[in-house]
Formats: C-alpha cells, structure tokens, sequence
C-alpha cells in the first residue's frame, strides 16, 4: 500500500512540478560521475572494456545505495516516508519534461520555425545530426522520441520501483544514464559503453513491452487499438535495439504514421508522413498510456499489500 501510495504522489509532483535545473537534479550528479570515470578509464581495448564492465555494475549499485540511505535517513515512517520517497521517485522519470520538449518542437514547426524546431529537437531529444532534416522528419524525430522516451524515461523507473522500491528506480536511473553517455556504437565508445549499454538493454526488456501494451491500451480508447497492436507485431524488430522498436511500432500504428530514420528503420510502412499535428496527438497519447501503465502498476502494489 506504502509503496502504491507513493508512486501515486510521485506522480503527481511532476505533474505539478517538472524537473529541477540540471544543476540541482540528481541525474546531473549522475552525468558527472560518469564523466569522472571516463577521465579514468585506461587506453587498451581490453582494458577498456574490462573497466566498462566494473563501471556498468558498480554504477547502479552506487545509485541504488544512494538512494536507500536517503529514504533511511530522512525518511523515518509513516507520511513522512511517503512524502519523502515520492519525491526521490518524481526525480528518477520525467513526463512531464518529455511532453513540454515535444510540444516546444511542435510549436515551432507550426510556427513554421524550421531551423527552431531542429535546435529544440537537437538539444533535448536526440543525438542524431538533424540539420538536414525537414519538418515530417523533425516531427517524425520528435515521436520517436515521445515513445521511446515513455518507455525509458517514465514507466521503466515505475516498474523497477514497483520491483524493488527506491533502490531499484534509481539503480535503473543509473544503468540508463551510463548508457546514454557511453552506450555509443563507434570507435570511441565500443569497449568502453559495451556493457553499459548490454545491461540497458537488459533492464528495458520488460519495460518496453510494457510501455507498448498501454500505448496499444490508450490507442484503443480512440478506436486505433488493433491498428497500434498490428504495427508493435510487425515492425517492433525493426531497430537495431531490441527495446525501441516495441514502443515507436506501437505509437506509428497508433497515430497512422509513418516513423523512418533513412537507412537504418522504417515503422508503419505504407502509412502518410507524420506532421506537426502528430507532435500533439503523440502526446496525448502518451499521457494516456501512463496513467494506464501506472494505474496497473498501483493496481498490482495494492493487491500485493494486501495479501500481505
């Protein structure tokens, strides 16, 4: 029930409040520890790639440590825990930062603010390059990146947390950081994020899958249900990751779009070019998906405290 109960206020505290400034925010202290072990990390391959290994394991545990010691401390029991936890929970995810970055873009392409919309898309979503890319593209980047942002940015720390509490959300938090800043596939990174980026893959194995149920879940709400299920089907294998693919397949059949990056994917094959009006509908619909995901989430808590 405790832990239903926090998940629930966490949920509201970003609702109401976002993201403190990076500066402030705990995923920031997290950036910079990764970049602290990269200044250390040895110049050999296998030495690279045996200290990515120690970094990969040690880092979430530093994290999961971190924050049990935190909810200890200061939060004794009862409300105070409550409180205290949901707000340590609000930081490991970011709804509401995610959907207030896609609306930025999708304001500026209604602006008809190209070269704004590319700047947004570029600093907050993606790390593709994105100077060449058109206004479907952009908005095409921008679902992409609402989808697979909804399943490892929001409803993967809820489900770790539902697993194993604090510890696990932010252990979670951790792993996807390392990954974000060392999980590259060129010749800089490839022994050093190896493992970084094999244990993200990992912990998003089931949130992924999950994340595309409830977009599936929310879709069916405005009769694009069984369109949404026959795309995650079909084109979920499309990506190169193993995780991707399930929500953006899920969300292009939901929306009736098309999702390509040129060379590598194509999603909802056979369907129109997405467009600035998609941004808003993608949203949506990812809004939806989370209260879903969440309200099963707290559904499940609460059956299991009572049994206990």
């Amino acid at each position: 029930m405790r832990r239903a109960l926090t998940l629930a206020l966490a949920v509201a505290i970003d609702g109401v409040a976002g993201d403190p400034p990076t500066r402030l925010h705990p995923v920031g202290a997290l950036g910079s520890l990764a970049r602290t072990f990269e200044a250390f990390a040895p110049d050999g391959a296998g030495e690279r790639s045996r200290y990515g290994r120690g970094v990969a394991a040690a880092f979430p545990l530093v994290a999961a440590l971190a924050a049990w010691q935190f909810s200890a401390r200061l939060g004794g029991s009862g409300p105070r825990r409550v409180a205290v936890d949901a707000g340590a929970l609000s930081l490991s995810f970011a709804l509401r930062t995610l959907l207030g970055r896609a609306g930025e873009i999708e304001a500026a392409l209604r602006d008809h603010d190209l070269d704004g919309a590319r700047t947004l898309l570029g600093t907050h979503l993606v790390s593709r390059d994105v100077r060449d890319l058109d206004a479907s593209e952009v908005a095409a980047a921008t679902i992409e990146s609402v989808a697979e942002n909804l399943s490892d940015g929001v409803i993967a720390p809820w489900l770790w947390y539902a697993v194993g509490g604090l510890p696990a959300a932010w252990a979670y938090r951790a792993a996807n950081t390392l990954d974000a800043m060392w999980g590259y596939h060129d010749e800089r990174w490839i022994d050093l994020g190896a493992a970084a980026a094999r244990t993200d893959d990992a912990l998003n194995l089931v949130p992924a899958r999950v994340t595309a149920l409830a977009l599936c879940a929310a879709a069916a709400i405005h009769g694009d249900g069984a369109r949404a299920a026959r795309h995650w089907r079909d084109d979920a294998g499309e990506t190169a990751s193993p995780n991707a693919g399930h929500p953006m397949a899920a969300m292009a059949g939901a929306l009736g779009v098309r999702l390509a990056k040129p060379g590598e994917y194509v999603l909802g094959e056979g369907q129109r070019a997405p467009t600035h009006e998609d941004i808003g509908r993608a949203c949506v619909l990812a809004t939806e998906a989370a209260l879903i995901a969440g309200a099963a989430l707290g559904a499940v808590l609460m059956g299991v405290g009572s049994r206990s």
